[in-house]
C-alpha cells in the first residue's frame, strides 16, 4: 500500500503540529521531541520501543509520548498502520494543566498506549476541524481533548535522579553539543571537556537523555533544522547550518525523525520558496 503523510500547522491550535499518516515500511529511527506527541491509530498497528520497553497500539487506541523520551515508530503489522497525530508543545499543554488547577509542573502521562474512547473521539474530531481549516472548531475541539487527556490521564513526573557529579558532566556536556553542531567534538575530547571519564560520561548521559550523545546531536540537528526551515531558510543552507553533510543527509534523518521530508514540512509552515520565489 501507499505511504502518505501530511504535515502541517493551524493557527486555531497554537504551538501544536499535526500529522496525518500512513506508513507501511517507514521506520522512525530513536529520538526524542521537545514537546509531546499525541496520537490515535485510525488503523493497523504501530509498534514502539519507548524507554526500553516495546509497546503495540492498534486501531482506535491511543498513543502518548512525554518530551525529551527516546521511542522509535514502525509497523506492528505488514500492512503498517495509519494515525492522526499531534505535536503540542510543553508550555501548550502545561498551559492548559494550570488552567485546569493541574499540579504545578509539565505534565506526564505515566502509561503510553491507552483506550479511552472518548478522548479518541475527540482527537479525531479535532484534527479532522483543523484539516478542514474550521477554526472554531478546531480550537474549541483541540483545548478540549487536550484538557481530558490531563484530567484522565497525566500524573506528576518522575525526577531522575542521578550522582551531582553525573548531573553536572552531563549539563556541561549538553551545552557542548548545543554549541557544536557542525563541528562536534569525539567523545573523548567531549568528556575531557567536561572533566568526566568516557564510558561515565556516556552512562551517565543515556541515563539522563535515553540516547548516546551522537544521537541525541543527531536529534538536535533536526530540531534545529525545523527552526530554521519554518523561518524560511533553504533546505540545502539548513543542512549546512546544522551539521549535516548534505541535503540528502538533512533529508534522511530528518524524515527518519519528523515522518515527512524538509521540503514538505517546510511547505507545511509556508515558508517554502521557489527557485523564482520572492526574495529567493
Amino acid at each position: 500500500m501507499k505511504e502518505q503523510a501530511r504535515f502541517w500547522r493551524h493557527p486555531a491550535v497554537p504551538e501544536t503540529d499535526l500529522l496525518k499518516a500512513r506508513y507501511v515500511t517507514h521506520r522512525f529511527s530513536r529520538h526524542v521531541h521537545d514537546g509531546y506527541a499525541i496520537g490515535l491509530i485510525v488503523s493497523g498497528v504501530e509498534e514502539f520501543d519507548y524507554r526500553g520497553t516495546l509497546h503495540r497500539a492498534g486501531a482506535g487506541e491511543l498513543v502518548l509520548v512525554n518530551p525529551d523520551a527516546v521511542h522509535t515508530g514502525q509497523a506492528g503489522v505488514p500492512g503498517g498502520w495509519a494515525y492522526r497525530m499531534l505535536y503540542p508543545s510543553i508550555d501548550a499543554l502545561s498551559g492548559i494543566a494550570a488552567e485546569l488547577g493541574a499540579p504545578s509542573g509539565t505534565p506526564h502521562f505515566p502509561r503510553q498506549v491507552v483506550r479511552d474512547d472518548q478522548v479518541a473521539a475527540l482527537l479525531a474530531r479535532a484534527h479532522e476541524a483543523a484539516e478542514r481549516g474550521d477554526a472554531l472548531a478546531a480550537s474549541t475541539l483541540s483545548r478540549t481533548l487536550f484538557g481530558r487527556l490531563v484530567a484522565r490521564h497525566a500524573a506528576p513526573r518522575p525526577v531522575t535522579v542521578l550522582p551531582a557529579e553525573g548531573r553536572r558532566a552531563v549539563r556541561a556536556a549538553l551545552d557542548l553539543l548545543h554549541e557544536s553542531l557542525v563541528d562536534p567534538p569525539t567523545l573523548e575530547e567531549l568528556a575531557g571537556a567536561v572533566g568526566a571519564r568516557p564510558f561515565a560520561l556516556l552512562r551517565a548521559f543515556k541515563a539522563a537523555t535515553g540516547l548516546p550523545p551522537h544521537a541525541y546531536l543527531t536529534s538536535l540537528r533536526v530540531r534545529q533544522a525545523r527552526s530554521l526551515l519554518q523561518a524560511g531558510v533553504r533546505p540545502a543552507q539548513v543542512a549546512a547550518e546544522v551539521g549535516f553533510t548534505d541535503q540528502a543527509h538533512l533529508n534522511r534523518h530528518f524524515k527518519r525523525i519528523v515522518g515527512v521530508p524538509p521540503a514538505a514540512y517546510q511547505r507545511a509552515a509556508g515558508t517554502y520558496k521557489t527557485d523564482d520565489s520572492p526574495g529567493a
